[in-house]
């Protein structure tokens, strides 16, 4: 279920949650053996790097819709492509969230704000955004500052990295808060990037970007509007501004390489940017606040009203503001133009579905299957309508058809419980319940769930995976437990971890409500 924006005073007790949760993140790795000046080794970012992904996907809303995941990681590969074999496994991830932002993590996790994409007007400057960080994480800038921030106490530099690394909320006001409360504010620039740094990646960035057919007109437009943009007061500013310093430098240098390259704004006009327009428009109408979504979309459609993909937006965006029934006659308008479109063809399914209409709804997700069978969203819309026809064993295997595209899928796990169940088969019920709310670290439900696949299945794998899952759930739970004595979690905060952990940005939960 989609949420609006909160205003900062908001969110001020998830933040101490994050930084609780980074607390012990940092410390627990505070036996690693800090190198040189050259920044930590390798081994020692990956370590971290681990650990700095499971803080963020129980922190942010991370979009893994196919169509948007796999777009931005196909464009992050190509500029990758151009460098030699790297050190780390890169992976792009897109956070729902308006703030403009972009940042590198540890070992090759790179993250950019759905706003930030809604910002551009091509591919180019999604490049430009991309290679910036990927040379950051290339030329081993993240893993110095983490070098130069291990000489103050960790608590301390767990403060700063939620505060500024990670650029918590979006805003200077959010990190600073964080910063502030763990050490002075001018300790900051332990964990920022030096005009060095940034002169550096924008030099390297460009190298790669035209090596991967891409011009470094994007990256310079790009940087010109996140800073141009009308900034209502100091705690509007976005994290990328704080954590990127010399902005008016770097326009400098990529101004004087444009007027040395003319041939760079001719690269732009002759790229097809169908696959961009089509991620930018799903992001607004699929993931954006809901009024607003419908508003944009509407007035796309007065301007271009024979567009494809414009009355896809539109029909999402009616069907997130309880007009499914319409949004549906907008998407068939969609497919009467791009018939064998997959995408298309699911989403019609998700409309239909939350519309009631089963029948309409297989039958689009089964044509979507047919043309894309790798979208395990599609599966997982199978398997809820079948699940709704009462087919329960055909909806069992669709679960698992998405269980094997993504192991940690929880909606999955839920469902394929829920699925087991009412076809009768408990021992397998329990099973994926108990795996669901392992995942989910609601420890007294999985061992619940666990102990019942242990007393009553006949599977004698199943239940050693289950003892096995049981005896982990303990430890972490006993974990869990000591380190809400080190630093007491927040009531509020915990609520919010557990609802963006269960909801999913697109689809329909497992409380039956639809994200949309």
């Amino acid at each position: 279920m989609i949420r609006r924006m909160q205003p900062f005073r908001g969110h001020i007790n998830a933040f101490k949650k994050q930084l609780a949760i980074l607390t012990v993140v940092i410390i627990g790795i505070q036996s690693i053996h800090i190198g040189s000046a050259a920044g930590i080794t390798i081994q020692e970012e990956e370590t971290l790097g681990k650990e700095f992904m499971k803080l963020a996907v129980r922190q942010y809303r991370l979009i893994d819709d196919p169509a948007v995941a796999r777009y931005v990681n196909r464009v992050g590969r190509k500029i990758l492509a151009q460098l030699p074999p790297q050190p780390f496994q890169y992976r792009f991830y897109v956070i729902r969230q308006d703030v403009y932002n972009a940042f590198a993590g540890p070992a090759g996790n790179i993250f950019i704000n759905s706003g930030l994409i809604e910002a551009m007007d091509n591919e180019d400057e999604l490049a430009g955004i991309l290679a910036h960080e990927i040379t950051h994480v290339k030329a081993r800038h993240i893993s110095q500052r983490i070098e130069r921030a291990s000489r103050i106490q960790w608590a301390t530099l767990a403060g700063m990295v939620a505060g500024i690394f990670l650029g918590v909320g979006g805003g200077a006001e959010a990190g600073g808060a964080l910063t502030i409360g763990s050490a002075a504010a001018t300790q900051s620039a332990f964990l920022a990037y030096s005009r060095q740094d940034e002169i550096q990646a924008d030099e390297l960035g460009i190298d790669i970007l035209t090596a991967a057919g891409y011009s470094g007109f994007g990256m310079m437009t790009m940087l010109k509007k996140i800073r141009d943009k009308q900034w209502f007061g100091a705690s509007d500013v976005p994290s990328y501004l704080m954590t990127h310093p010399a902005v008016d430098d770097r326009l400098a240098y990529l101004d004087t390489w444009i007027q040395g390259h003319p041939e760079a704004l001719t690269i732009i006009k002759r790229r097809d940017n169908s696959e961009f327009r089509q991620v930018r428009t799903r992001l607004i109408a699929a993931y954006g606040n809901p009024a607003l979504a419908l508003k944009q979309m509407a007035a796309s459609l007065k301007i271009h009203p024979d567009d494809a993909m414009v009355l896809h937006g539109y029909g999402i965006a009616l069907a997130r503001n309880d007009r499914p029934g319409e949004g549906i006659g907008f998407v068939r308008k969609a497919l009467e133009k791009k018939p064998f479109d997959a995408v298309m063809l699911k989403d019609l399914g998700e409309i239909a579905f939350m519309d009631g209409q089963y029948d309409a709804a297989r039958k689009a997700l089964e044509g979507s299957k047919g043309i894309d069978p790798n979208d395990f969203e599609t599966f997982f819309l199978l398997g809820r309508t079948q699940l709704e026809q009462g087919e329960y064993l055909q909806s069992s295997e669709s679960f698992k058809t998405v269980l094997e595209k993504q192991p940690n899928s929880i909606r999955a796990l839920f469902y394929l419980g829920e699925a087991y169940g009412k076809a009768g088969r408990m021992g397998d019920a329990h099973y994926y319940l108990g795996r669901y709310h392992h995942t989910r670290r609601d420890f007294k439900n999985a061992a619940f769930h666990l102990r019942q696949v242990i007393k009553h299945s006949e599977d004698p794998i199943q239940k050693a995976e289950a003892e096995e899952l049981l005896s982990q759930a303990k430890k972490e739970q006993t974990e869990e437990e000591k380190s809400k004595e080190e630093a007491p979690a927040d009531k509020n905060s915990r609520i919010r971890r557990n609802q963006r952990n269960r909801e999913t940005p697109f689809n329909s939960d497992q409380n039956g409500r639809t994200a949309w």
